[in-house]
């Protein structure tokens, strides 16, 4: 089966995923919606059940996610007319896309920016998964997510997106000598002297934007309607953080914060990329739940000239002191196995395009 026309390595791109789509290789329940499918990406919708489980899991190398939920289940929950899932719960939600992945192409997973900038933890798993957010070359079955909302109670339904997925064909990730030469050709950040060790290094900004260094997480909030744009005002679920003199801020543990990257990030339009979720050489936080950042992001040519960075940050079991200009994570950048037709921001749905410190697109 032909998965890009290009016939080369690399991530697939929305023509790719409706070839897949075309063969049987995604298999939705229900047809697409009109933007569904994103330049290097496909988002996944929320089927017509879900279920509050005692724990987080994965299944292992035996079991089936239905094996799993049978044995920790509490109750199970009906989308179709939705419901609102609890902050401090877990759930596992079927999704109404399937797979039967070709033997030598492979997926992974990753929060839609929306979802992580409003603090749910969301992550993909399949039948007999060994990690979360990975879908091994030439599975065949069911998608569930596991959802986790942190911060803010959300109302979802039958077809709300919260993951997306990307298709991979080969080992298209840049090495450290190839994102050099790529940032000499088309620069990925605005960043004197980048560093290009395990990704392009991205630092915080805590100098301000128009008098702000940032956003942090009211508690015991009202509800979120992921499907409602700009449905609920800022004021009454984050607190914001004024800039001063000092370039400082401590995180504290188990509160959630909305930073921005002092670098301006571009993404060319072979390319993809994803942040690393994690490090723990930089300090005991989690940066970035949401990773992927998709071909033109930021990139002149698709309206962009730079776009920062959008960190959402949770300081991990202690309190930790960030200082402006530190580093905070690192973009990873993989080849596209061809260039999307249309990319991130020459489209109605592209909500983050030359973004500053923004947060999703829920709040007015």
């Amino acid at each position: 089966m032909t998965r890009n026309a290009a016939g080369r390595d690399g991530i697939l791109s929305a023509r790719g995923i409706a070839a897949l789509t075309a063969a049987g290789a995604i298999r939705p329940e229900r047809p697409y919606a009109p933007d569904q499918i994103q330049p290097a990406s496909l988002d996944l919708r929320l089927g017509k059940r879900a279920y509050r489980v005692r724990t987080s899991f994965l299944p292992g190398t035996s079991r089936t996610v239905d094996t799993c939920v049978a044995a920790l289940a509490l109750h199970p929950i009906d989308l179709t007319q939705g419901a609102v899932l609890e902050t401090g719960c877990v759930y596992i939600a079927e999704l109404l896309e399937d797979l039967a992945l070709p033997a030598d192409l492979r997926a992974s997973a990753n929060p839609k920016s929306s979802t992580g900038r409003i603090d749910v933890f969301t992550r993909v798993i399949t039948d007999r998964a060994a990690a979360f957010d990975q879908v091994e070359a030439g599975y065949t079955g069911p998608l569930y997510a596991e959802i986790s909302p942190r911060t803010f109670p959300i109302l979802v339904r039958t077809g709300s997106r919260l993951s997306q997925i990307r298709f991979r064909q080969g080992e298209p990730r840049l090495t450290d000598t190839e994102l050099a030469a790529l940032h000499a050709r088309s620069p990925l950040v605005s960043a004197d002297d980048p560093s290009f060790t395990g990704g392009v290094a991205v630092s915080v900004d805590l100098s301000g934007f128009d008098g702000l260094i940032g956003y942090r997480g009211k508690r015991h909030t009202g509800l979120i309607d992921v499907d409602k744009p700009r449905s609920q005002p800022a004021s009454d679920f984050w607190d914001p953080l004024p800039a001063d003199d000092r370039g400082a801020l401590i995180l504290d543990p188990g509160q959630f914060y909305i930073l921005a990257s002092k670098e301006a990030v571009q993404v060319p339009p072979d390319h993809a990329a994803e942040m690393v979720p994690f490090d723990p050489l930089v300090g005991e936080f989690r940066v970035h739940y949401a990773g992927f950042f998709d071909p033109g992001f930021g990139f002149a040519g698709a309206g962009g000239s730079g776009a920062r960075a959008v960190l959402e940050v949770r300081s991990r079991d202690v309190p930790f002191l960030l200082e402006d200009g530190q580093i905070v994570g690192r973009l990873v950048y993989e080849r596209m196995a061809e260039t999307p037709e249309t990319l991130y921001g020459a489209g109605a749905g592209s909500n983050y395009q030359a973004q500053g410190l923004k947060l999703s697109k829920h709040f007015y």
